[in-house]
This record gives structure tokens, sequence and C-alpha cells, in this order.
């Protein structure tokens, strides 16, 4: 399992943490502006209320609240700002002022960003409401008594409000789009996982069980009059089986053994097939019936796997529809290595196609041809559709399509990367 970090110290407390941190700040720098610091001629707010037994029994009581609201916040938001609303109000009261000032007001509005950041849409709007609407009711009790009220102040203080809540807002799309991306990414991730597992089991079965149908179509046709032959070909049978198996096997193998989370190409299905198994490839071939010539030009050079790889499962796959659907004994398998490219061409003289008709070419921003999808090869298979895939996802080119005086001919160019070349 990958081991994953744990958030930073501030992600880790909860907004009612936060909370009662504003409220002993605001209270702090309330009691600090009662008193003349240095370089001031009197105190910035005066007031003799808030210094008397009853005013510290109302800021105990408002603090109460304010601790009260934010142990509440994360359960029941709604209930836990209107503690903190409640608290603000009370406090102002001891503070000779004719509004909620804002230092009373900071943990309210840290509240407010709490909840439209991390509850849906109408409950931050709810909160915003009760926020905005204790500030008219304070000043509405004011007025209705005679009092002075700080209306210009007061609106200082609605607009904080509203700021804070439109930050939560925007945290909170943030984080909706930010988890759209990981969805979105996962299920890609899986997609691609699925079409790469399915291009591996085509490649790695296709072949060989055309392979099994032509050995066993042979020895039907010969086990009455030559046993010997249908005994070698019985046997090479068994041997394509157990290589399908044992390739299967690896395959299932390398899919327990990743690790969840990993990317798609971080366990190769079938990591020991690679140009250097072509050879063998083609006297397989040869042996089942029909004669594969492997011509190598240029250097044979060590690849990347990727390309390694790939570049022998487009010529498994090209070589397997020759011996299912061309109807021809022979084809010719040509490796070209020059300079910043790898060359795979694949020919034979048959009368079948084992493309989907005219032609197909996949390239850099190549779109699917009419014709090439799943279903428009003969037999209505998938070989096509998985070299294309293949070229594509290397940045190559490919091509599939009749030769001019009979036969099929496919050709794919892989880009080598210049580090190996």
């Amino acid at each position: 399992m990958s081991a994953t970090s744990a958030p930073p110290l501030l992600k880790r407390l909860p907004p009612g943490a936060w909370t009662a941190s504003a409220w002993c700040v605001g209270s702090v720098f309330t009691f600090l502006t009662r008193f003349r610091l240095p370089g001031e001629a009197e105190p910035a707010q005066q007031g003799v209320l808030f210094f008397r037994w009853d005013g510290l029994v109302m800021l105990a009581v408002a603090t109460a609240l304010a601790f009260a609201g934010s142990g509440v916040l994360d359960r029941r938001p709604l209930a836990g700002l209107g503690l903190l609303l409640g608290a603000s109000a009370l406090a102002s009261t001891t503070l000779s002022v004719a509004e909620i000032p804002l230092l009373q007001f900071l943990a309210a509005d840290v509240a407010v960003y709490a909840v439209a950041a991390t509850r849906p849409r109408r409950t931050g709007a709810v909160a915003l409401a009760l926020a905005l609407g204790t500030l008219t009711a304070y000043l509405g009790t004011r007025l209705a008594c005679g009092w002075v009220v700080g209306t210009s102040a007061e609106l200082t203080v609605a607009l904080t409000a509203v700021v804070a809540w439109l930050l939560g807002a925007a945290a909170r799309r943030s984080r909706e789009h930010a988890e759209e991306l990981r969805a979105g990414a996962a299920a890609q991730a899986v997609t691609a996982e699925r079409l790469r597992i399915a291009r591996e089991l085509h490649d790695m079965v296709a072949h060989s069980i055309g392979i099994v149908a032509l050995q066993s179509g042979a020895a039907r046709r010969v086990i009455d009059t030559r046993p010997d032959r249908a005994r070698e070909a019985l046997g090479a049978v068994e041997t394509a089986s157990r290589e399908t198996l044992s390739g299967l096997r690896r395959m299932l193998g390398a899919l327990r053994a990743a690790e969840p989370g990993g990317t798609p190409e971080a366990a190769p299905l079938d990591p020991g097939c690679g140009l250097a198994d072509v050879d063998r490839l083609a006297a397989a071939t040869t042996a089942a019936g029909v004669r594969v010539d492997v011509r190598w030009l240029g250097g044979r050079g060590p690849l990347p796997p990727e390309i390694d790889v790939s570049a022998y499962r487009i010529i498994q796959e090209a070589v397997t529809n020759v011996v299912r659907h061309a109807g021809t004994r022979s084809c010719r398998v040509t490796v070209d290595r020059r300079g910043d490219d790898l060359s795979i061409e694949v020919l034979n003289g048959g009368s079948g196609a084992p493309g989907p008709g005219p032609g197909v070419r996949a390239g850099p921003g190549a779109g699917t041809s009419a014709g090439s999808g799943p279903a428009s090869g003969a037999g209505g298979g998938y070989g096509l559709l998985g070299m294309r895939e293949r070229v594509g996802l290397l940045h190559g080119e490919f091509s599939a399509r009749p030769r001019p005086g009979g036969g099929f001919r496919v050709a794919a160019r892989l880009p080598v990367p210049e580090a190996v070349r």
C-alpha cells in the first residue's frame, strides 16, 4: 500500500477550534483597546461598564456561549452559529458602543466561512442570513429603544460576513471540482487499464488459438493416413496451449501483484515478450503451415520496454491475421530501425483481408476511419483496433490496407526516444 502523508496542521484543526481562537483573539484586542497604548492620547475605546462586575459577568456568559457554539459547530452548524451570534451580541452590550464591533463578530465570520465551505449551498445561505439578521436585529432593537446606532460601522461588519460567505462558497466549489476531477481521472484510469488488459489478452490468446486451430485441423485430416504427422501436430497444439496457459497465469499474477492506485503501466502483464522473440514466433507459425520470413534492417540495439513489447505484439497480431484470414501460405515481416524510428511491415499475398476494408491509419490526432471499429475486421475481431491503439499510445503512425496487386499490408512506425538511439 502506498503511504499517504498527513494533511497540514491547519487543515487538521476543526472549524470549532478556529472560531474559539477567533473569539479569544477578539476578546484580547477588545481588552487592549480599553487602555491607552504607547503613542495614543487616550484609549481607543471608552466605557466603564466593561470593567464593572456586571460587565465582566456578561463577558463571561458571552464567552461560555461562544465556546459552546464552537463545540457543536461540527455536528450542528446552524445551532453553533446561532450561539456564536448570541455571544457577539451579548458581549457588545458591555462595550458602550452603538453596534456589534468587528472584533466581537470575528468568530461569527469564521463560522459563516466554515459553514459555507463544508456544508451544502442552502445551509451556507441560511448561515449568511442568520448573520445579517443578527446585525439588523441588534440595530433595530437599539432604534426601538431610542438609542444611537452605528449604521456605517455595522454595514462594514455585514460586508465582512458577506465576504466570508463568498470565500467559503468558493472553497466548497473548488473542493467539489477537485473531487469531480479525481473521480474522472479514476474512471479514465480504469478504462485505460481495461483496454490494456483487453489488448494483452487478445494478442496473447489469439495467436496461440490460431496455431491450435491450424494444427488441430491438420491433425484431423491426416490422423488416419499419416499418424506420425498427426502426432506432431497434436504436440504443437499441446505446446501452444501450455504457452498460452503460462502467459495467462503470468498476467493474472501481475494483476494481483499490482499495487492499488498505481499507474496502468506499473505492472507489465507479459514482460517476457519483445522483438527478440520474433524469430521464435516466426518458427512456430512456420511449423503450423504458414511460412514467415523475417528481415532485419538497421541496428538491433535495446529499446524501451513499452516500444519493445508493442512492436512484438503488432507483429504477432499481424501474423495471426495472416494465419486466420489471408488464405496464403507465406508472409514477410520487415523490422527496420534507423535514426529515430522503428518501422514494422508485414506483407502477405493472400486473397483475404485481415483489416477493415480500404484501410485505416492511426497517428497523432488521427481519428477512427470508417470501417475501423471493433466489428469491422474479418470475423468481427479487435486485432487492428488493438494495434492502432498501441501505436497511438506511443505517438506513432499505423496503416493497414489491401495491396494493389493483391494481399494485405500492415505497417507501423514507432518513434524511438533520443536517449536510446
